[in-house]
């Protein structure tokens, strides 16, 4: 074989062999990730919050005993015995005119209201009349039954024994000094439209509406408050129910059964 043709092969071996040693050092080419998007699980939602209702307990306190505070007299739940006397009776601490005992727990709570109604510019209340006893309401009722006859009398005050105030839970409230005093323009008052409003923070009810004369018996006294105590003042406002018959699901009582 040719000198000069063996020198041609062996420089195309050593050129193949350093072509194939670069081939093998060259840095390997990076996948690039798809750009297809792939399925994917949907995302979880939240799972709905149930709304728990808060639970009343219209067994707390009973609503016969006449020494509860949620006692119910109307014309068919007399007191029993009718001429039953609260035993805890105080003279509140607040301005009134005339008969202001109230139940201790009941005063404590319409100072609190007094002072608020007039610390928040609705003006000053004072206490009308509050506890009546048996004797009282007695001569009270014979009076208006002589002056507006029975019907009429009836339906502004109650018979001896039926009186919520008896219970001394009860005030009939005016301004000071008093504008409208017991009667039913003291609900376009500044005071009346304020106790209206805000009777209920202090545990008291308006307990006798307007529009309810066929459910409690009496027409509407935007002056005559009840003490029920926070609890069920509450939730009375909260439910919008007006009156005590209504929520305690009593018969309505428009009028004496004999």
């Amino acid at each position: 074989m040719p000198a000069a043709f063996s020198r041609r092969i062996l420089a195309w071996t050593l050129a193949a062999s350093v072509a194939m040693g670069l081939a093998a050092c060259a840095p390997e080419r990076a996948v690039e990730p798809s750009t297809t998007p792939s399925a994917s699980a949907p995302a979880s939602l939240p799972a709905p919050v149930e709304k728990v209702k808060s639970f009343f307990d219209k067994n707390r306190y009973s609503i016969d005993d006449p020494l509860s505070i949620w006692a119910v007299n109307d014309k068919i739940r007399p007191f029993d015995p009718l001429d039953y006397i609260p035993p805890d009776l105080v003279t509140p601490d607040v301005h009134y005119i005339s008969s202001p005992l109230m139940r201790k727990e009941a005063a404590a709570a319409i100072k609190q209201l007094f002072a608020a109604s007039a610390a928040e510019g609705a003006g000053e209340l004072q206490i009308q009349n509050a506890y009546r006893s048996f004797a009282v309401q007695t001569s009270i009722h014979n009076r208006l039954v002589a002056q507006l006859g029975k019907e009429k009398a009836q339906a502004q005050s109650a018979r001896p024994g039926y009186s919520e105030h008896q219970a001394g839970l009860s005030a009939d409230v005016v301004g000071r000094p008093a504008v409208c005093a017991i009667q039913q323009c003291f609900g376009k008052t500044p005071q009346g439209v304020w106790l209206a409003k805000n009777a209920w923070r202090f545990g008291f009810v308006i307990r006798y509406p307007e529009g309810k004369q066929a459910v409690t018996g009496y027409i509407y006294e935007p002056w005559h408050i009840r003490y029920v105590g926070v609890y069920l003042s509450t939730e009375l406002h909260n439910t919008g129910i007006q009156t005590l018959e209504e929520f305690f699901d009593l018969p309505p009582a428009p009028d004496y059964v004999d």
